[in-house]
């Protein structure tokens, strides 16, 4: 009777921190963006500080997005249509440069006339403004070269032809080469007038050399057979390459812009392997970015 009176023995758990779970880490990414935002700020006022007027101009003026023309004029051209606004490229027109006429001229004679000239260290300030300006150059080659890819696929008689352009970015700028094909070259041999595959090719890139204000290097190649006729390689590439000069001259590229015109001859072929591949056979038009790197082993005086 006793053991049926005995009352249940009830054990209750009671689970602590209730309604207070982990509430994740998203706190964590609000901090880092907190965090970054205010170095990028305080990096900001540094480089206000130890930055020239003219320095922060010319980085606003780099840092500028480049504007490109999505209207539809010209669109019978080469280019369809796809053209650059002059406003969003006109602040890499930079001056030519002249050769000094004294062969003896020295960096001592320009640092001597130029007190204040770069003794080989760049300020915090000028790096930034070369890889502001680096990026810009790069993103306007990418749409020349996309350009130039559209215009050649949209004209029948030009993308067969696409194999004998090849378009690259180079430390010097964008290079564009036109090289020979077997059973299909630029030039008759032993010739330097171009011929109607040439001048074709040259017509297709010339409308998005024009739109840009970069100088122009050309430069003539040839393969690794002796010239027709007993000449010399050297001339006959130097010839080939001022024929181009000229053929772009004449599709509106203006003189001023041309920087430089050579001759390499077979000094740097295409496929070192086989010096006598047609595709050695090339001419060369480079479009120069603002600053043109130094030589190698190149150094400023102290």
């Amino acid at each position: 009777m006793a053991a049926a009176n005995k009352a249940p023995i009830v054990i209750k758990k009671i689970k602590k921190g209730g309604g207070h779970g982990h509430h994740g880490g998203a706190w964590k990414v609000a901090y880092a963006d907190f965090v970054t935002a205010m170095m990028a700020f305080f990096l900001l006022m540094w480089l206000i500080n130890t930055t020239s007027p003219d320095q922060r101009r010319g980085i606003a003026e780099f840092f500028a997005p480049a504007s490109v023309s999505r209207t539809s004029s010209g669109s019978g051209g080469l280019l369809q249509g796809t053209a650059f606004d002059d406003e969003g490229v006109k602040h890499n027109m930079s001056a030519p440069v002249t050769p000094p006429s004294d062969p003896h001229y020295t960096t001592n004679d320009r640092d001597a006339q130029n007190p204040d000239a770069n003794t080989g260290e760049q300020s915090p300030a000028q790096d930034a403004l070369d890889r502001a300006r680096t990026i810009r150059e790069n993103a306007q080659f990418s749409r020349a070269e996309a350009a130039i890819r559209q215009a050649m696929q949209d004209l029948p008689d030009v993308a067969e032809l696409s194999r004998h352009i090849i378009m690259d970015q180079t430390p010097e700028g964008l290079r564009i080469q036109i090289i020979d094909q077997e059973g299909r070259s630029m030039f008759d041999r032993g010739s330097t007038q171009l011929n109607d595959r040439a001048r074709l090719l040259l017509r297709t890139i010339s409308g998005a050399i024009a739109r840009l204000p970069n100088r122009l290097m050309i430069s003539g190649h040839t393969d690794g057979a002796p010239a027709a006729g007993g000449g010399s390689n050297w001339e006959l590439s130097a010839a080939r390459a001022n024929s181009a000069r000229r053929q772009l001259e004449s599709l509106g590229i203006s003189g001023e812009r041309i920087y430089q015109v050579a001759g390499k001859a077979d000094s740097e072929p295409l496929f070192p392997d086989d010096p006598t591949l047609p595709g050695n056979r090339r001419i060369e038009i480079t479009l120069m970015r603002e600053a043109p790197p130094l030589p190698p082993g190149y150094q400023l005086a102290p």
